[in-house]
């Protein structure tokens, strides 16, 4: 029986998923949803794909996690470095931190430390390779760049936290306490009160980036 000029008719292979096509959908799911929610079911639904054709690409949701980190690292347009040794660290750190501030998930995902964009590597290189020139042994560099790193992604988190809490609108504990403190007990924190908390929330990066890398370039 002939079919009707109104019912599509298949012909060939379906079309092929592409690796922009799911790095788009898997940064959609994210933005709306949270990284938590990314998983490769979900991503299918995206995608309008079975879940099997997802695997022809990545293996779990950590391959697909290490393919959105790389193709956001190679996005990233790094600056060039100053000769100064402390300068270089202190760019090439202010570097990473904006750029992760703009995908705050990404530090959540980096927290781990087993998941990582190579071309990511370039800051790195880039901050042993200061510690290096102000004075450090190799395996002291690579130390001070863990500090670097833990700091800039502990307040890439705290901040990103505390936006998401102030977007509930909800008071927060922290401001209910400040409020009525005893004096003789804390004085010091007493005589801010309320005033510690809009303190507290200012960006203090760059004034902890700078003691840090002072302290350790002073070690050397």
């Amino acid at each position: 029986m002939p079919k009707s000029p109104s019912q599509p008719q298949r012909t060939g292979r379906p079309a092929r998923i592409s690796r922009a096509e799911i790095v788009a959908s898997a940064n959609s799911v994210i933005e709306a949803e949270g990284v938590e929610k990314l998983t490769m079911r979900r991503l299918a639904a995206e995608l309008g794909c079975t879940p099997m054709a997802l695997y022809h690409h990545v293996r779990d949701k950590e391959d697909l996690l290490r393919l959105l980190l790389a193709d956001y690292a190679e996005q990233v347009v790094w600056p060039e470095l100053p000769q100064d040794p402390r300068l270089r660290v202190r760019v090439a750190a202010r570097a990473m931190h904006d750029a992760l501030a703009l995908r705050p998930w990404v530090v959540e995902i980096l927290a781990a430390d087993d998941l990582l964009g190579v071309s990511a590597l370039w800051v790195t290189e880039s901050i042993v390779d200061g510690f290096v020139a102000g004075g450090l042994p190799l395996d002291r560099a690579v130390q001070a760049y863990r500090a670097v790193w833990q700091f800039t992604a502990g307040n890439l988190i705290v901040r990103a936290r505390s936006a998401r809490r102030a977007e509930e609108g909800r008071p927060t504990f922290r401001a209910q306490v400040f409020a009525d403190l005893d004096p003789e007990t804390y004085p010091r924190l007493a005589a801010l009160g309320s005033e510690y908390v809009s303190l507290a929330a200012q960006d203090t990066y760059e004034f902890g980036l700078d003691a840090l890398i002072d302290g350790l370039l002073r070690s050397a």
